[in-house]
Formats: C-alpha cells, structure tokens, sequence
C-alpha cells in the first residue's frame, strides 16, 4: 500500500482508501453487516487505513459496521464521516448549529468512538458556505474533543474554493475522476497553497469507467444509477458523474482503445487519479470483497505517460466535457 499525508492533518492515509456508501451490498439491498464486516476487515488486511461513511449509508448501519471494525482490530483506522443530509427539506435554513452538534453526537453514538478524526459537511447547499456560525460550531467540538479535523463534501468547484477559505477546514471531498477534470485547474492549486487534503470520490463515474457496462445492462430500482440520472433524488452529478450514459459508454469505448487488449479499465481510471499528487487518497466504493481487492490492485498497474493522459483529456474534451465542465 502506498500512504499520503492528508493535508495540514498530519495523518498519513491509504493512497486507495474506502467509501462505504454501500459496503453492506450493492445500492437498493438491505444491508447486510456480515458484508460490510468482511469488506471492512478485508480492507485493513491490505493496508487501507482511512475509511470513509456517512451518516445516512444505509440509516447509520454503515456508521456502526466502522465503528465496530475500530474496536475489533489493533491497527489504526482513521475514520472520517459526514453529516447533514439527514435535514429534510435539505436547503440552508436548516443547517443549524444546534442540529448539526446532534448529527456529530450521534455518530459518535453509532460508532462507540469517543472522537471522530474527520467529521465532514456533506454536500451542503452553497448558501452554507456563507455562514460563519457553521464553521464555528466545528472549532467549538474540536476544542471539546468530539471531532479532531473539519472537512467538507462539495459538489462543485465553486463550491470547494469557498469552503477552503475558512481556516478549520482542512480537507475536502469532491468528484474527480477521468471524467470529471475540472477540479484539477484551478482548484487544486488552491488547494495545494493552503495545505488542504483531497479525497477524490466516485473515482469510476459510478461504474461506467469500469468498462463493464454496456447499452443493454440493467440497473434495480433501488440503484441510483436506475432512479438518479437527471437528479430526480440528489444532485445529478452523484450518478456517472452527471453524464449522459449512452455518450459516456461512447467515450470509455475511445478509452478502451488506449490501452493494450485486456487490460483492466478500472486500474487505469483510478491510477490516472493518483498520478495527481495535489490529491491525497481515492475511496472507491465496494460491494463484495472482489472488487475491493480489484480496486488495491490497481496500485500494481503502471503509472500513465503523458502521452497517455493528454489521449485521456482529448477524448474528455471531445466527448464530456462540452456537456458537464461548466456545472460542476
């Protein structure tokens, strides 16, 4: 496992890290925790030491599948989390200082923790990145011991520029992959200046960058990927990072023909995100301990030339980014 220090944190993490989005199955199915339990355990045993959940995977059960892996194992596990998608309506309004200081309470609660490492805002609407008494809140549980580091979720460029600006944000979580290059312009420069940590999510544009899907794979209506793909539930960029899906099988098709026959299109997506090093981990998701064992592999495959990334960003130009490079 290759480690990198997650900004001004200080902590050293797995370069390939853990979402856990749907850890406990695939998207739509009723958690299981004897998945999730062997995922997890399956990631520390290959030197992943920075998981990633939320507060509403699967209504908290993903929290207390961490929280349990923390206890049961004697390595040292970072644990990041995030609040506030559990507001309903989610709008700015209801981003309160008093509700947030519960979200972060009963996530501790969740996970036994008596700290958690990184608590993240997630995904708040922008309005909230225009309110100091938010950040404030986190520099007041810092100081009570709750939380030791703030991080924020965004969804847009726009969005991470303006968080970083507060002083106590000292990571942030955004969409980044070979379909989605606009983080790495302006905003990670930005980012660089002021020591911020990158966790770049949704790294295989949910799936598709695998190569595996084709015109005709189906979707259960539980998956996002079935219910989301105009932003009928959450933000449209979530689900294959807000492209369309026929123009994107297109395009991974352009990628395929990059690489020599056979080889793994996921190992290639997620190297071209490390070979940035203003980012400090990826956190693709898993389902089943194969594909978390696929996606550490991947630090195996060979780091991509330059020639081959500036192939990578024609075809981005020509294929994606006309349609999503503005948005987010």
């Amino acid at each position: 496992m290759e480690y990198r220090q997650l900004g001004k944190t200080g902590l050293q993490i797995s370069a390939i890290s853990l979402g856990t989005w749907q850890v406990g199955g695939k998207w739509g199915e009723n958690f299981s925790h004897s998945n999730a339990d062997t995922i997890l355990n399956t990631a520390v045993d290959k030197g992943i030491n920075f998981i990633d959940t939320a507060d509403v995977y699967s209504d908290g059960e993903s929290e207390k599948a961490v929280g349990r892996l923390v206890k049961n194992r004697s390595e040292k596990i970072w644990v990041a989390t995030k609040c506030g998608r559990q507001l309903n309506p989610h709008v700015s309004s209801a981003y309160q200082p008093a509700v947030l200081r519960k979200f972060v309470e009963n996530s501790l609660r969740n996970m036994g923790l008596e700290t958690i490492d990184l608590i993240q805002l997630h995904c708040p609407p922008t309005d909230v990145y225009y309110r100091p008494e938010i950040f404030e809140l986190f520099q007041q549980l810092k100081q009570e011991g709750k939380i030791q580091n703030l991080g924020i979720s965004v969804e847009r460029v726009e969005e991470a520029l303006k968080g970083i600006e507060f002083e106590n944000v000292t990571t942030v979580q955004i969409i980044f992959n070979a379909f989605r290059q606009r983080p790495a312009e302006l905003f990670f420069k930005e980012a660089q200046k002021k020591q911020i940590g990158i966790i770049a999510r949704v790294p295989l544009a949910s799936g598709l960058l695998t190569g595996k899907f084709t015109a005709n794979t189906t979707f259960q209506p539980g998956d996002h990927r079935f219910f989301n793909r105009n932003g009928e539930m959450f933000d449209k960029g979530e689900t294959f990072s807000g492209i369309d899906y026929q123009k994107g099988l297109i395009a991974v098709a352009e990628l395929q023909q990059l690489f020599p026959s056979g080889t793994n299109l996921a190992d290639i997506a997620l190297q071209w995100i490390l070979g940035y090093s203003a980012v400090s981990c990826v956190i693709p998701g898993a389902s089943n301990v194969d594909q978390l064992l696929a996606n550490v592999q991947s630090l195996h495959h060979p780091a991509l030339t330059p020639v081959q990334y500036e192939a990578v960003k024609k075809i981005y130009d020509t294929y994606i980014k006309p349609d999503v490079h503005q948005l987010w």
